[in-house]
């Protein structure tokens, strides 16, 4: 499955029709969503600070294998649903929101199952999303590949969160479990607070709305609260056409790392441009040409003891060591003691953090 939020799993054409119409045409992550308001009688059960997993309520079976990684992710991702802000709280009304999302996943979309791992309702309730997620979580090894933000889906989880938030907060029952979930996500996984994102820090997309995106400075430390670590989000300098020096340098190196072939020469020439272009244009970001955070986001990967290639290269010639793309022992001495000067925990892995420092 490549990495992006469109799956080749063939659009269903048969099957019954679960969907009742509530809403209209929506942008963002969701699209037209629609409420199968049936299994009334879940209305009746009791709040829970659990996930319901898909077999709660009324999953249908995926259209093909679930695949899951056997490593964890690294970071979360934030999304809303772009679907009307209901005034129904109940789990009844999470149960069918599940459903119906699948429903226009897998029939619109052409999707072989939900596209996020986790859904959040306007009444507090969390749901599982794509099949085989709230395992992965209790493994706290493994990783399901989603279809929810366009080349972070082997790396990321996605959180949707019911509702429309480009001008208004969401609820705080509904804020509060995300701060629950995300923090429980981030013991399990040993992801870091300033790895929680919004989905428009790498697509080219509103969502998650720019009151919920607006809150992920809150979030991140209230998650940092109860977890620990470093709040303060990710953020990149912009590079653009005629700039020189070592943060072009490791943005080619990084660009290369990704299919292009530039000579890593530190200047941002027309074919670093155009080398830009391209892949903001194949990992769904905004295409402008120009170096901002959707691109460096999108670029990074984490690198340590093993790894091999022009990622490894740009971290050795930043550091001044031996460049042969080749993550060795010398290598990892030297990005541990710039990691101790730098103030970053000295463990030798190149993450977000010390991409940060390396590009200055």
């Amino acid at each position: 499955m490549s990495d992006s939020s469109r799956e080749s799993a063939p659009r269903s054409t048969t099957g019954p029709n679960r969907r009742s119409l509530l809403g209209a045409a929506l942008g963002g992550c969701a699209g037209l969503l629609v409420l199968d308001l049936r299994t009334a009688a879940a209305a009746a059960m009791p709040r829970s600070s659990t996930i319901a997993d898909t077999g709660a309520w009324g999953a249908r079976a995926p259209k093909a294998t679930i695949d899951v990684l056997g490593h964890a992710p690294s970071k979360i991702v934030v999304h809303h649903t772009a679907t009307p802000n209901s005034t129904d709280y109940s789990r009844a009304h999470a149960f069918a929101l599940a459903r119906s999302v699948q429903d226009h996943h897998m029939d619109n979309n052409g999707w072989i199952d939900t596209g996020q791992h986790f859904t959040i309702s306007r009444g507090g309730y969390a749901t599982e999303g794509r099949h085989r997620s709230l395992a992965a979580v209790r493994d706290g090894s493994r990783h399901v590949v989603g279809a929810h933000t366009a080349g972070q889906n082997r790396l990321a989880v996605g959180i949707e969160n019911e509702g429309t938030y480009n001008s208004v907060d969401p609820r705080d029952t509904q804020y509060t479990r995300l701060v629950e979930l995300c923090a429980r996500l981030c013991r399990r996984y040993g992801i870091e607070p300033h790895e929680i994102y919004g989905h428009r820090d790498f697509n080219a997309t509103d969502c998650p709305g720019d009151r919920l995106h607006a809150l992920l400075g809150q979030l991140r430390s209230d998650v940092a609260a109860e977890v620990g670590g470093d709040p303060t989000g990710v953020s990149w300098p912009l590079l653009r056409p005629d700039d020189e020096g070592e943060g072009v340098r490791i943005l080619q190196y990084l660009l290369n790392e990704h299919g292009a072939s530039l000579t890593a020469d530190g200047i941002y020439g027309l074919a670093t441009e155009s080398a830009v272009g391209d892949f903001q244009r194949s990992t769904g970001a905004i295409v402008d040409g120009l170096a901002g955070n959707q691109t460096w986001n999108q670029a990074v990967r984490e690198r340590g003891s093993g790894d091999r290639g022009p990622a490894v290269r740009a971290v050795q010639h930043r550091l001044g060591t031996t460049v042969d793309g080749i993550f060795g022992p010398n290598t990892e001495t030297v990005v541990r003691s710039f990691q101790s000067a730098s103030g970053i925990s000295s463990d030798g892995v190149v993450r977000v953090r010390t991409w940060q420092a390396l590009v200055g």
